[in-house]
């Protein structure tokens, strides 16, 4: 790893994580209403560490590897809801909408430092 992927991987890290969350948070909202849906989340903090040490990215030496994704993918756990339903369906839209939002935001903020940390090394190439 070189210096500048150093210099740019925990924020770059941040937005992927956060851009997959926003995906599963998404499709939690738009199954509300399905019956037997099960609503899914990472937990964003080991994702990040995983990221950011190597230790969540097996490589596939052989095209004969599965993938070590599955259908919810690596780091997707399903949620445990406050109060249950009748139809099986654990996404509480409530909570779905607050997490999202607290994404969205944070994610905006991932955004924000790794263009501030871009436009550091422009001024800094620039001799600015």
């Amino acid at each position: 790893m070189n210096v500048l992927d150093k210099f740019l991987q925990p924020h770059g890290a941040a937005l992927q994580l956060r851009q997959k969350r926003m995906e599963i948070l998404s499709s939690n909202i738009a199954n509300a209403a399905t019956p037997g849906y099960k609503a899914r989340d990472i937990d964003f903090a080991s994702a990040y560490s995983n990221a950011l040490s190597g230790t969540g990215n097996l490589e596939k030496t052989s095209p004969l590897h599965l993938g070590t994704a599955g259908a919810n993918g690596p780091d997707t756990k399903f949620r445990s809801p406050l109060s249950s339903s009748l139809d099986g369906n654990t996404v509480e839209l409530h909570v779905e909408q607050l997490q999202f939002a607290e994404n969205a935001v944070r994610y905006e903020a991932s955004l924000n430092f790794l263009s501030d940390r871009i436009s550091g090394l422009r001024k800094a190439l620039k001799g600015e």
